[in-house]
């Protein structure tokens, strides 16, 4: 048998025959099974106890990610990106002997680099600059020239370790601000083991 001859056996047949009382009564049925209470629902008078602790379930979620988040920002804000050896390393393999700096201010980060490959090959400095709660930081290398609180400035590091930035009326060493402005505070070392 093929569909086209079950199709007409199908339509061909014919369905229980319903009686009119049966027409009459059918919707009022339907609408009083479901006006009833099915089986198995959870009385009244304990309704409220799946809401309420669905309740304390939401409160308890919002509460972990607030604090989660609070947590985060706080270790961020604590944490600077410039100063983790890997960033700067790979940042150094993608571009050799043209990083100038790597800058992150309150706009975000910034890579200057240069037009050819002469950025000699030294070691990283870190150099954070606070200027009340506005902080920057910056990873450069020794004679290189930035822009810090409106200067421009020249990162040396000194055999010892030591560093210096020193501009046209700027002069700070080794956290001693020898000729610079009192409200900055500023922080800086060498990257160590991070080589160009």
């Amino acid at each position: 048998m093929n569909n086209s001859e079950l199709e007409k056996k199908l339509r061909g047949a014919a369905g229980p025959p319903l009686g009119t009382d049966y027409q009459e009564t059918f919707p009022r049925k339907v609408l009083a099974n479901l006006r009833s209470d099915p089986p198995g629902r959870i009385p009244a008078k304990h309704a409220w106890r799946p809401r309420l602790a669905w309740a304390f379930a939401t409160a308890a979620c919002i509460l972990i990610a607030f604090a989660a988040g609070h947590w985060h920002g706080r270790i961020a804000a604590d944490h600077d990106v410039l100063a983790d050896a890997k960033l700067v390393q790979e940042t150094l393999a993608m571009f050799p002997h043209r990083v100038r700096a790597i800058l992150r201010d309150e706009h975000g980060m910034h890579l200057v680099l240069s037009d050819n490959e002469d950025v000699p090959a030294s070691i990283p400095i870190y150099v954070r600059i606070c200027d009340g709660q506005q902080c920057s930081s910056l990873v450069t290398f020794s004679g290189q020239e930035i822009q810090i609180a409106g200067q421009t400035l020249t990162v040396l590091s000194e055999a010892n370790g030591g560093i210096i930035l020193e501009g046209k009326e700027f002069l700070w060493e080794n956290g001693k601000s020898l000729h610079a402005a009192k409200n900055l505070r500023i922080q800086a070392k060498n990257l160590g083991s991070i080589t160009m």
